[in-house]
């Protein structure tokens, strides 16, 4: 199928149509009236049998599928169901668009909603496909909002889109979605069988189909990490030009920059990311609260890199008006992630005007500015506020949990470790504190990687170096150093601490 010629055929007539009432106006923005429905679906082929007019609408928010731009795809596949009412793949699409794989998100009831407004049975949808191809799709789909809880519904719609690969062999994009859904069925864990078995699907994609925004964007997140991060600079270098107007899009490469410590690329990645961002917040009206702050994070980890201060110190005033204005918990999570980056990043270890209410926060965030505040605390000859942050640690996280912790629950672990360690050095307790050390060394080992900037906020290698360098141990001390430059390469403070063993 010629995606162009359609597409050249149908806009004239698309931009004829008003928007029907089926979906209300606060469904679909009135900045539709001015998307071009056939922007970068160009290296995506996927037949469909839905009206003409519909299926620019369809392959745009196919498009968007891919590149996570969850809210604008919706738009998309509903502006595709104002032009065709019983067009099954316009709602498979909405459907999709409460899924979030890599995320470990799904909305179910969203999901499910979507679906019934085309039928409300999994017999009566199927019959609303006319071909065996896009049956597949909706047997699957309905496999994903079934019975069951998420791990069943997810290895349920896996199965389901495996079968459709082998029956369809030939179709790159039941493919994409199939390696998209063999890295869901992790579960938010970094597993790297998965990883790599997801890997394998999509570089077959990507060969050949180099422009294939799914094929690149799965590719990156199944090599952003150090061991395999090389193989994934290809797609990183081609995926940001294929969704240029995608902020998730241009802030991807970056996934694949920073664990090989190439910060200027992670610092142009990110800016554009935002850039992109903010055009998106003018263009539809929408809150600030809609701004990434996880590219925010990011780019002001990197700033801090490469020693640009005082641009990551703008970027923490922002995002502090953000939370000040809105008392929003998100803006205000990633407040206190961020100001605990920037407080070990820059060691400015005065924290005497921090001080407000982390209770509702993820405690992955508090307990990295409590760490922080705890560190800082230490090295201006403040024990009692150290103590007092190692306590507020400890209320919610035992080291007798360990085994069963979450990723961020045993990073959490590792700071109280650490900070542990810490104060039993500024005790004169120095093989008390190399022995806690060692443990949360241990402890952040056993981890599954985390991509991004390091959780624990100080990485346990580096801290280890540090103290076994106060304890003149610069051998030991560079073993150390090493070790942490193998996780992040490239790291500054790593670095200073491996010349200064030199």
């Amino acid at each position: 199928m010629n995606i162009s010629i359609i597409m050249t055929s149908c806009i004239a007539a698309i931009l004829t149509f008003a928007t029907p009432a089926l979906v209300s106006s606060a469904d679909v923005s009135s900045t539709l009236a001015n998307v071009n429905p056939i922007a970068g679906v160009e290296s995506i082929d996927f037949p469909n049998s839905g009206l003409r007019q519909a299926k620019p609408w369809f392959l745009r928010g196919v498009f968007l599928l891919h590149n996570f731009e969850y809210d604008d795809a919706r738009e998309a596949f509903r502006q595709a169901q104002t032009f065709d009412a019983n067009f099954a793949m316009a709602y498979w699409g909405e459907a999709m668009t409460a899924n979030h794989p890599l995320w470990n998100e799904q909305d179910v009831d969203e999901g499910r909603a979507a679906l019934h407004r085309l039928a409300p049975n999994p017999d009566m949808r199927l019959a609303n496909a006319p071909t065996k191809w896009e049956q597949g799709y909706l047997r699957a789909i309905n496999a994903l909002y079934g019975e069951g809880n998420k791990p069943t519904r997810d290895k349920a719609y896996l199965d389901l889109m495996r079968q459709l690969t082998e029956d369809f062999p030939d179709k790159q994009e039941a493919s994409a979605f199939y390696a998209l859904a063999i890295l869901g069925s992790a579960q938010g864990e970094r597993e790297m069988a998965t990883y790599m078995k997801a890997a394998a699907i999509a570089e077959e994609i990507f060969h050949k189909n180099p422009t294939h925004p799914g094929a690149a964007h799965y590719l990156i997140h199944a090599y952003d990490d150090p061991i395999h991060a090389p193989l994934g600079l290809r797609a990183a270098r081609v995926y940001a030009s294929l969704a240029p107007l995608a902020s998730h899009a241009q802030h991807m490469p970056s996934h694949i920059f920073m664990p090989l410590g190439m910060w200027d690329e992670v610092i142009t990645a990110n800016e554009a990311a935002w850039a992109s961002s903010e055009a998106r917040i003018t263009r539809k009206g929408l809150s600030v609260l809609t701004r990434p702050y996880h590219t925010l994070k990011w780019l002001m980890y990197a700033y801090l890199q490469v020693g640009r201060v005082q641009d990551a110190k703008q970027l923490l005033n922002l995002i502090e008006a953000d939370a000040k204005a809105t008392s929003s918990l998100y803006a205000n999570g990633y407040l206190a992630s961020m100001r605990a980056i920037y407080i070990v990043e820059t060691e400015e270890w005065d924290i005497r005007h921090i001080n407000h209410d982390r209770s509702g926060l993820e405690f992955s965030f508090a307990a990295s500015e409590l760490f922080a505040i705890g560190m800082s605390a230490v090295n201006t000859d403040n024990l009692a506020i150290a103590k007092q942050m190692l306590a507020q640690m400890s209320e919610r996280i035992q080291p007798s949990q360990a085994a069963s912790l979450s990723r961020d629950e045993g990073a959490a672990l590792g700071m109280m470790k650490e900070l542990e360690a810490l104060i039993l050095l500024q005790e004169s307790k120095p093989q008390k504190a190399l022995s806690v050390m060692k443990e949360a060394a241990v402890l952040e080992d056993s981890l599954p990687y985390d991509y991004g900037p390091p959780i624990p906020i100080k990485p346990t290698h580096e801290l280890l170096g540090e103290v076994l360098m106060k304890l003149g141990q610069l051998e030991m001390a560079k073993k150390e150093f090493e070790q942490a430059l193998q996780h992040a390469p490239r790291r500054t403070l790593s670095l200073r601490g491996y010349h200064a063993t030199q």
